[in-house]
């Protein structure tokens, strides 16, 4: 497994905390962080995920 998929999806867990404590506190801006970290998480777990790809494919 690829560590940018393994980060990715350590950012994603960090940004659901930030955005539900966002919601609970009304904080807007803490929950669009939340938001933020949550996408760039997405992003690196699916360009890891994409490494993970090429390397299997390249073995074979």
């Amino acid at each position: 497994m690829d560590k940018d998929r393994i980060e990715g999806a350590a950012k994603q867990a960090k940004g659901a905390v930030k955005d539900a404590a966002g919601k609970v506190a009304g904080d807007k801006k803490l929950q669009a962080d939340g938001k933020l970290d949550k996408a760039e998480g997405k992003v690196q777990n699916a360009f890891g995920s994409a490494k993970d790809s090429i390397r299997d494919a390249a073995r074979r």
